[in-house]
């Protein structure tokens, strides 16, 4: 039985746990040590456990914690030479020689008895990746955030997918009439190579249903410019289109409001 929890997704932090009773792997070490710590022990799993560290891209919300739990867990980390360039250009003091740091091309990674895949992703950063993954039993599991756009290499990696934790980070108007956030900042965020709307993630939900997906993760979701219900209604709404329903056709979930779902 494999498991995927988000242990937290959000701007202030990101780390995906997808792992069995016998261990697993991290997408991304955002948050603290100690945080990212807890967060396995609070769904029974130890860090002795974890096989690997997967990152997506260089921000600090997806890197803040890695330095630190690799170097005292001797955790390997796994990483494009892409995203590589840019920690060590934006935080240089991120990978040490304490690590065990390496660098995948675009070919599949076996880690802790699980295929992981890459695959290109649309953000402002050097070479920013979303990962597929696929468990012993052949169960298939995907995590694509911070992405502008839906890309045709998402499109093809994502297709036929279990399970996908995408992003749904902001409801367009709260955005627009924030307080907080300036003009540039809004301007980045509702770019192509910022993140993806409820409505972009929702136009696109039809084509994974219709693929073959049958579980979903809304994640990423922006604690000022979102709330889960908006994520949820929009992406059911931009379903019932297609004639989809939730609890038949498919299950939905919003990373960090509930548990994420298990799948055999």
């Amino acid at each position: 039985m494999t498991k995927i929890h988000a242990l937290f997704s959000s701007s202030k932090g990101c780390c995906t746990y997808i792992g069995n009773a016998a261990g697993g792997i991290l997408i991304d070490a955002g948050g603290s040590r100690k945080q990212i710590i807890e967060g396995l022990k609070a769904i029974g799993v130890t860090p002795s456990q974890i096989g690997a560290v997967f990152i997506t891209h260089e921000h600090s919300d997806h890197i803040s914690g890695l330095r630190v739990f690799c170097e005292q867990t001797g955790t390997p980390v796994f990483l494009s030479r892409g995203t590589k360039r840019g920690l060590q250009s934006r935080y240089p003091s991120t990978l040490t020689g304490k690590m065990d740091v390496s660098v995948f091309a675009d070919k599949p990674v076996e880690a802790n008895g699980f295929l992981v895949e890459s695959f290109h992703t649309s953000h402002d950063t050097v070479d920013p990746r979303g990962f597929r993954i696929t468990d012993m039993q052949g169960n298939t599991f995907a995590v694509c955030t911070d992405t502008g756009i839906v890309t045709n290499d998402t499109r093809a990696a994502l297709r036929g997918v279990g399970c996908v934790m995408i992003e749904s980070n902001h409801d367009i108007q709260m955005l627009r009439n924030s307080t907080t956030k300036d003009y540039g900042t809004k301007r980045r965020v509702l770019s192509d190579v910022g993140h993806l709307s409820n409505d972009a993630c929702a136009a696109y939900l039809p084509e994974l249903i219709e693929g073959g997906t049958t579980r979903i993760i809304l994640a990423h979701l922006s604690p000022d410019d979102n709330r889960p219900e908006i994520a949820v209604d929009c992406a059911e709404t931009a379903l019932r289109t297609v004639g989809a329903r939730r609890g038949s056709d498919y299950e939905l979930w919003v990373a960090g409001y509930v548990q994420t779902p298990v799948m055999v």
